[in-house]
C-alpha cells in the first residue's frame, strides 16, 4: 500500500485553514521555511514521522487523523468508515458486506 502525501498534504491544509492557521504559523511552530511546508501540503515532499507527530500536536489531533482522515477518538469512527467504503460499492460488493457482517454476527454468537 502505497502512502498518499498528497492526501496528507491536504488534511494538512484543511485542519490548519479549520483553526484559521496560516503556513507561516506552522512554519515558524516547526521552524522551517513556509516553502517547505506549502510543499508539505501539496505532498510533493514526504513527510517524516517526527514532523507529522509535530503538525498533528500542533493542530491539536493525532497523526492517525493526518494520515487516514479518520479521527479515532470519535466514538462512532468506525462506523463512519464502514459506510464510507460501503458508499464506494456496487451493488453486488454491497451484498457480500452485508452477507460477511452477517457471517461474522453468527460466529460471533456462537463462541459466546
Amino acid at each position: 500500500m502505497a502512502v498518499d502525501y498528497q492526501r496528507i498534504g491536504h488534511r494538512i491544509q484543511v485542519r490548519r485553514k479549520g483553526l484559521g492557521k496560516t503556513q507561516d504559523n506552522l512554519a515558524e511552530a516547526l521552524a522551517v521555511s513556509v516553502g517547505y511546508v506549502s510543499q508539505l501540503e501539496r505532498g510533493v515532499t514526504k513527510i517524516n514521522l517526527d514532523t507529522l507527530a509535530a503538525i498533528a500536536a500542533w493542530l491539536g489531533c493525532g497523526m492517525d487523523e493526518l494520515l487516514t482522515g479518520v479521527n479515532t477518538e470519535q466514538g462512532d469512527y468506525l462506523a463512519e468508515e464502514a459506510l464510507r467504503l460501503f458508499e464506494q460499492m456496487n451493488e453486488q460488493q454491497k451484498r457480500l458486506f452485508l452477507a460477511i457482517g452477517e457471517d461474522i454476527l453468527r460466529i460471533a454468537g456462537e463462541e459466546e
